[in-house]
């Protein structure tokens, strides 16, 4: 089965948390950390889900292994809200698996709070996953008619029953065989009573990579969060490969199918990752820098100021800077205080609460011409605010230019979009946006020149990115 006959099928979760529908902003996936033998693996855990935390903000959970017996605490909310110092200090052991999570298949509620933790035949199992199963539904109706009782509305669930149900003893081959039915983009971490498992997608969807400290094993969604704990990077776990870690902290590379064409996520590089992080040896900050001066080739226009959309534009915001030789200057701040002020019952608090996340600074704008750099424009809605924000602090011109292709298609490998109905640049001109936006001028970089920034060729050439939100090109 192709990937667009699973997208027409109407599968995915249509529409997106409160936070980005009002912020035009696509949700983030998920993030996943898992530490083997260290005696404060919780610890190293909290640590490094901080390092994490831009990857999900709805729940937090860490499980342990101490010598077997498993300790496990999740809650809602972000991760200094979940995790004190009292209950760090009962996850004790040195094995353990943690996950911060942004919801884009199932509810937003405890139950799916990860990691999920199952009674095993041989003793617990705990799972945690970055991505989205996108055959779940299918399996899990075969699974229900068969007899399973799903405790938990995540995908994540479905993988504990096939593993579960495997006519295999051995947990590594039970886990082998339950992996390699599954489709979709996903990074998994299974911990159980005398091993550690990691396994990615035969795409590579995902980012997931390894590290050592001393004799210590780290694995984490990004490379970030071994800076946080003082890790040092080994090398990125490959697709449709298996990292089996044993109870004498052995590490035994295997795989659970055929490794597919790679296909990391260009979005990762465009907006998802945090600046210091790497991904298969390319660093997040040095490509989009690239992708601002590329931006600059592409569409330079005379103006007095370039400023970024904080956070995640500022670095292809210096690009621009840098190779136009217009200054750069913080136009934008964003006010990290906010909580959830973003749920609000009326347009008019929500659009208050906008202006309380993002404000200009009239002394850098007013009387300028303003180039606004932003990564994407998912339904426009924010860019117009933001224009106006500008706007009303004096800019006298705001020419937009975005770090990345128009944003087409909708995602079901684990990235919250809106439908494709409500993408505006699926159905509007580069005309037509520019006006809704009210910017004086509205230019998007080529994919030529995100995928030479990145230094990736398109799926289909060499293989390297999956670029379907911009293409419509699935991988398959």
């Amino acid at each position: 089965m192709s990937y667009k006959a699973i997208w027409s099928g109407d599968y995915y979760n249509e529409g997106m948390n409160a936070q980005n529908a009002i912020f035009d902003k696509l949700g983030e996936e998920c993030g996943v950390f898992g530490v083997w033998g260290h005696p404060d693996a919780a610890q190293l855990c909290y640590y490094g889900l901080h390092a994490l935390q831009h990857r999900g903000q709805e729940s937090a959970g860490i499980c342990t292994n101490d010598e077997g017996a498993f300790h496990y605490f999740r809650g809602m909310g972000l991760v200094k809200e979940v995790f004190n110092r009292d209950n760090l200090q009962q996850l004790a052991g040195s094995g353990a698996i943690a996950h911060v999570r942004y919801s884009t298949a199932g509810e937003s509620k405890l139950e799916n709070a990860q990691p999920l933790v199952f009674k095993y035949r041989d003793g617990d199992l705990a799972i945690a996953t970055n991505g989205n199963i996108v055959n779940a539904p299918e399996i899990k109706q075969k699974l229900e008619k068969s007899g399973s009782i799903f405790q938990s509305t995540s995908d994540t669930e479905v993988l504990a029953h096939l593993i579960a149900r495997s006519r295999h003893t051995d947990l590594v081959e039970a886990a082998k065989e339950a992996l390699s039915q599954l489709t979709g983009a996903f990074a998994f971490l299974i911990l159980t009573k005398d091993k550690l498992i990691a396994a990615c997608d035969p795409n590579g969807f995902r980012p997931f990579a390894v590290a050592r400290m001393g004799g210590v094993y780290v694995f984490a969604s990004e490379t970030c969060a071994f800076d946080a704990v003082g890790a040092s990077y080994l090398r990125d776990v490959q697709p449709g490969e298996l990292l089996v870690l044993d109870r004498e902290n052995n590490l035994h590379e295997d795989s659970f199918t055929t490794p597919q064409r790679h296909a990391v996520c260009a979005m990762e590089y465009v907006y998802f990752a945090r600046p210091d992080s790497d991904i298969n040896g390319i660093n997040i900050h040095a490509a989009r820098k690239k992708m601002g001066k590329r931006l600059a080739l592409e569409a330079f226009v005379d103006a007095d100021v370039v400023t970024g959309v904080p956070d995640s534009s500022i670095s292809a915001a210096i690009g621009f800077s840098e190779q136009t030789g217009i200054p750069y200057e913080l136009g934008l701040i964003k006010n990290r205080y906010t909580g959830r002020t973003f749920i609000q019952p009326s347009q008019q608090l929500r659009e208050q609460s906008v202006k309380m996340k993002l404000s200009a600074v009239r002394k850098v704008v007013e009387g300028k011409r303003v180039v606004m750099i932003d990564d994407s424009i998912v339904r426009g809605t924010t860019s117009l605010r933001i224009v106006n924000l500008l706007r009303e602090a004096g800019a006298t011109e705001v020419h937009v230019r975005i770090s990345s292709p128009p944003f087409m298609n909708p995602c079901f490998y684990g990235i919250d979009t809106p439908t494709r109905k409500e993408l505006i640049a699926s159905t509007h001109s580069l005309e037509e946006i520019r006006k809704m936006i009210n910017a004086d001028s509205l230019y998007f970089l080529s994919q030529e020149g995100m995928l030479e920034s990145i230094s990736f060729m398109p799926l289909g050439v060499n293989g390297g990115c999956c670029t379907a939100c911009f293409d419509n090109s699935y991988p398959s």
